[in-house]
C-alpha cells in the first residue's frame, strides 16, 4: 500500500511546487473575487439634481405654453411625369392655431396646389382641413379644421423687434414633430423668396429652421408669436443659421380679409411713379431731393379721384419717355417715402378702402391730400 501511495504523494508535491513557482507566485493566478474587484469601474456621480437656471426655465415655459397650438400640415398634390402619368406628391409643413374655431395660420407655399390638406395635432389626432384663404403675395394661408378643445396661440407685436432679442421656433423639421429651437433676431431686412416675391421687414434669425418648419411660429421670450417661419438661406437646403420669418403684423393686417373673403383686398393708389434722387431733383428744380414723382395718375383711380396730378411735360429719362410736372410724394401718414419700396411697405399695412394722408409738393408748395385707397385688380 505504501508503495502505491508514495509515487502518488510525490507527484502531488511536484505538481504543487510547479504551480506555486510558475503560476501563483508570478501573479498569473487570481481568485474570482479579485477579478471582479479589479474590473469594477469607478465613476463620479452628481450629488443631486441641479436646479434649472432662469434661461432653461423660460425655454421650458415657452415650449409648454405653445406646443399644443403647433400643428403638422401634410399637403397632398399630384404632378405629371414625362408620359403624363399621375405622380403623387406629399409636402410637409407646420402651422399654428389662432382661434377656437380651428383656424390655422401657415405659409401659402405649404398648401399651394394641394388637393387635400391634413392637419395633425400634438396629441396625434388627425383632421382633414379646408383652405379658407390664401395670400400668395405675402406667402400666407389660413386653413380650418373641425375640432374641439383647441388651444389658440397668442399673437404678439412685431413692430418694435430689436436685433439681439431672444426668439424660439417650434415646428416639424424633417417631420420631427414638436421640435423647439432657439436663437436671436439677427436682422430685420427685406428679402426675396424663391418665387421672386419680396418680404418686407422679414425677421432674420439664427434659430435652426429646416424643411418642415415652414408655416410654424417664431416666438418671443414671452411665448407670443411674432413671426411665421418661411424660408432659409442655405446651399445645402438645411439650416445654415440664416432663417427668415414673415412679421406677424403683416399676417394680422390681412387676417380679416382671409377669413371673410378668402383673399386680400390689396390696396391700390393708382399712380405710376419714378424715384427722385438729389441729382434728378436738381435737374428738374424740384422742391425736395427725395420722394416719388407722379408720372401718371391712373384715370378713375384712387389718386385721380383725390385730385393728385400726373406729369404734363414730355421728357426722357435715359431712353425712357416720362412726363414731368406731376406731384412729388414725400410721405404717407407722416412716414417718409423715398422710393417705391417705402411706398409698398406702407401699402402692405393697409387694405382697400382705407384712408391715408399723402404729403406732396406741387411745384414749391407743400400740401396734404386725403386719399381713399382703391383695390388692386390683380391678385397674386
Amino acid at each position: 500500500m505504501m508503495k502505491v501511495l508514495r509515487p502518488i504523494s510525490l507527484a502531488v508535491i511536484i505538481a504543487g511546487a510547479f504551480f506555486y513557482f510558475t503560476t501563483y507566485r508570478s501573479g498569473l493566478f487570481r481568485p474570482a473575487d479579485w477579478i471582479r474587484q479589479k474590473n469594477k469601474v469607478e465613476i463620479i456621480e452628481a450629488a443631486g439634481e441641479e436646479a434649472l437656471d432662469s434661461e432653461e426655465q423660460n425655454n421650458i415655459t415657452v415650449y409648454r405654453k405653445n406646443i399644443d397650438s403647433v400643428v403638422n400640415i401634410t399637403s397632398n398634390a399630384v404632378t405629371f411625369d414625362f408620359f403624363y402619368g399621375v405622380v403623387p406628391q406629399v409636402g410637409q409643413g407646420s402651422g399654428f392655431i389662432i382661434d377656437k374655431e380651428g383656424h390655422i395660420m401657415t405659409n401659402y407655399h405649404v398648401i399651394a396646389d394641394a388637393r387635400t390638406v391634413d392637419v395633425t395635432l400634438h396629441n396625434q389626432k388627425k383632421y382633414r382641413a379646408t383652405v379658407v384663404g390664401t395670400d400668395r403675395a405675402h406667402d400666407l394661408a389660413v386653413v380650418q379644421i373641425k375640432a374641439s378643445d383647441l388651444t389658440p396661440m397668442v399673437l404678439g407685436d412685431s413692430r418694435h423687434l430689436q436685433v439681439g432679442q431672444k426668439v424660439y421656433a417650434i415646428g416639424n423639421p424633417f417631420a420631427l414633430s414638436g421640435t423647439l429651437t432657439s436663437g436671436i433676431v439677427s436682422s430685420i431686412r427685406s428679402v426675396q423668396e424663391p418665387d421672386g416675391l419680396r418680404i418686407e421687414e422679414a425677421i432674420q434669425t439664427d434659430a435652426a429652421i429646416n424643411p418642415g418648419n415652414s408655416g410654424g411660429p417664431l416666438l418671443n421670450r414671452h411665448g407670443e408669436a411674432i413671426g411665421i417661419n418661411t424660408m432659409i438661406a442655405s446651399n445645402s437646403g438645411q439650416s445654415a443659421g440664416i432663417g427668415f420669418a414673415i412679421p406677424i403684423n403683416t399676417a394680422k393686417a390681412v387676417l380679416n380679409d382671409l377669413l371673410t373673403l378668402g383673399r386680400v383686398r390689396r390696396p391700390a393708389l393708382g399712380v405710376r411713379t419714378i424715384p427722385v434722387t438729389p441729382e434728378l431733383a436738381e435737374q428738374m428744380g424740384l422742391a425736395a431731393d427725395y420722394g416719388l414723382l407722379i408720372v401718371q395718375a391712373v384715370p378713375g383711380g384712387a389718386a385721380d379721384r383725390a385730385g393728385l396730378r400726373g406729369g404734363s411735360e414730355r421728357a426722357y429719362l435715359g431712353n425712357i419717355p416720362i412726363m414731368l410736372g406731376g406731384d412729388l410724394i414725400v410721405a404717407v401718414d407722416d412716414q417718409k417715402v423715398e422710393d417705391q419700396q417705402d411706398l409698398s411697405q406702407i401699402m402692405n399695412n393697409h387694405r382697400a378702402g382705407d384712408t391715408v394722408r399723402i404729403t406732396i409738393y406741387r411745384g414749391k408748395k407743400k400740401m396734404d391730400v386725403t386719399v381713399t385707397l382703391g383695390e388692386a385688380r390683380t391678385q397674386v
